[in-house]
């Protein structure tokens, strides 16, 4: 994966921040861990998906 793990562009989801590389956007991720699914069941369902990658939403959300 990319240094900078998250992205945004216009060509990509709508301009939606994404994980780089992937058409997962950081909104959806927020919204799976707010409904309860661990790291470690995002991994499972998001093969491309690194926990680094995780970390780095969690982070940019305030949420470390």
């Amino acid at each position: 994966m990319p240094k900078n793990l998250i992205q945004s562009d216009p060509l990509i989801m709508m301009g939606k921040p994404v994980i780089a590389g992937t058409r997962i956007t950081v909104e959806s991720i927020l919204e799976k861990l707010a409904a309860g699914e661990t790291v470690e069941q995002l991994l499972e369902a998001h093969p491309r998906l690194t926990r680094e990658a995780v970390q780095a939403v969690k982070k940019k959300s305030g949420d470390s």
